[in-house]
């Protein structure tokens, strides 16, 4: 995608990294150095952790309206000091840039002169002045007043390699945000990813709504929920894993457009791929079906990518290391032929000779007492999905994989249904949903192994008063972010990931 997304300077590479020095004297000393300022600070009766400061704008705006001699106000973290004597030249930077004040000691009042003698890289000042332009031709502030608004007691990153350790930075992501432009690029990315979503589907009349967070049944997936207790209910609670059965619902209650971007939790593993808590859009829409939701699909990721030909994928030094091709239409494909084309005459085995053959020829790990539907699916998964990287729609899946989408006219055997699959990833299903009440009850049923116990029957209710022909898309939101960022974990771009505790 492009737009400016603004540039954080990364602080001075002396100041010392927090993540490696908590055992050092150097360390200890440093942050005795800056309490001895915050005491400073205090001594005349200052604040050094201020309130408000009327400003006129960001970092960003002050430099886009910049001019010699008008007075600018301006706040921001300090994040570079040049002492030349009585002459300080000082970097005040936000999300949006960085700015050059300059400081005369010599001509500060008592309290001011205190000030800067208690200053450190990572402190956020306010300050006020009249621009000017220096011999270099940088446009700067010369400072008439500067008030401390917060004293940072600890020193920042030293840029990127001062937060080299990955853990480290996803455990304190403030500060991969302070020192790596990337991260920084990243988030921002991600802000305007889901700002274009909801354009997009306002823009086609979708109605975005809101649905329980907590269920007192887990439907609408097949995984694990997260459970807890409701004291004043005496009711057990799941977290969502999935919103459909809610969203359906609402067009049974005649919104014939909806859409939520919502969180789910999955009390399942963790890797470059899974987080427990994650965020997905889906959208319903009443007379549609399964052919119109990919196209609503590949419209909404192509605008998202700013109609891009392709995306190039980097690894961490910034080499490409794979191309994806945009250009449309994407390819559409049936999920036999693709299993047919990685292992011909797949179909024609009996479900005996599939496991023989997976385990043996296709190497494949099928463990005891798998469907033949699974084990089939194991095939598609190792030998199409994750081989395949330019977006392709996967239709046509067997009804088991899908018990809440309508059955194919031509093949009951199959539902009408998409997958979309790029850089060897799922990202996105969409179907024609299924609407017949006793259709879906046979389904869930098969679903849960006869268990009626777990059926939503208020969901099964709704359906029974009339639920339009309509068609579905779910998107993964961190997956989608992991292709546009070009990162290699949903870790980096999930702003606060869950890790396992630190020994």
């Amino acid at each position: 995608m492009t737009g400016s997304l603004g540039r954080l300077p990364v602080l001075l590479s002396h100041a010392m990294s927090t993540e490696n020095a908590s055992t050092s004297d150097e360390q200890h000393r440093l942050l005795a150095a800056r309490r001895q300022k915050l005491d400073a600070l205090r001594a005349p009766g200052a604040d050094p952790f201020g309130g408000r400061f009327d400003t006129d704008g960001t970092v960003g705006d002050v430099r886009a309206r910049f001019a010699e001699g008008t007075v600018f106000r301006v706040a921001g973290r300090v994040t570079g000091h040049r002492d030349f004597g009585k002459s300080h030249f000082l970097d005040l930077s936000d999300l949006t840039g960085r700015i050059q004040f300059y400081v005369n000691s010599k001509s500060l009042p008592p309290e001011q002169s205190a000030a800067l003698n208690a200053l450190d890289l990572g402190d956020f000042w306010g300050i006020e002045g009249e621009g000017f332009i220096t011999k270099t031709g940088e446009p700067t502030i010369r400072a008439s007043r500067f008030v401390p608004l917060s004293k940072a007691l600890r020193p920042p990153p030293g840029g990127y390699y001062g937060l080299a350790d990955v853990e480290a930075r996803h455990r304190q992501r403030y500060l991969d945000l302070l020192a790596n432009e990337k991260s920084r690029a990243t988030f921002l990315l991600r802000s305007k990813v889901l700002r274009g979503i909801r354009e997009f589907f306002h823009e086609r009349g979708f109605l975005e709504v809101e649905t329980p967070m907590m269920q007192p049944l887990a439907g609408g997936a097949a995984a694990e929920p997260f459970k807890t207790h409701h004291n004043a209910l005496g009711i057990d609670l799941f977290l969502r894993i999935a919103p459909e059965l809610y969203l359906k619902r609402l067009l049974v209650g005649g919104f014939p457009k909806v859409f939520e971007l919502n969180r789910n939790f999955r009390n399942e593993g963790l890797s470059r791929r899974h987080n427990p808590e994650f965020t997905m859009l889906e959208a319903y829409w009443a007379y549609a079906d399964m052919e119109l939701m990919a196209d609503l699909m590949e419209d909404l990721i192509c605008r998202l990518a700013d109609n891009a030909e392709r995306l190039e994928l980097k690894d961490a030094e910034g080499n490409v290391t794979r191309t994806v091709s945009f250009a449309r239409p994407w390819r559409r494909a049936r999920y036999k032929d693709l299993v047919e084309e990685a292992a011909p005459g797949w179909f024609a085995l009996t479900p005996e000779g599939r496991v023989e053959r997976a385990r043996g020829e296709l190497g494949l790990e099928i463990a005891p007492g798998m469907a033949d539907f699974e084990v089939t699916q194991q095939v598609f998964e190792k030998k199409i999905e994750e081989k395949t990287f330019d977006p392709l729609f996967v239709t046509h899946l067997p009804k088991e994989l899908v018990p809440l989408a309508r059955q194919n006219a031509a093949d009951p055997s199959l539902v009408d249904v998409f997958e979309l699959v790029i850089n060897g990833m799922e990202f996105a299903p969409g179907y024609t949903e299924l609407n017949d009440p006793d259709v879906q009850r046979e389904r869930l049923l098969a679903q849960s192994g006869g268990e009626k116990m777990s059926l939503d029957e208020d969901f099964l209710l709704a359906l029974e008063h009339g639920m339009p022909p309509a068609g579905g898309i779910g998107l993964g939101i961190d997956r989608l972010m992991m292709l546009l960022s070009g990162s290699d974990s949903i870790r980096d771009v999930i702003l606060f990931p869950h890790l396992r505790p630190k020994e």
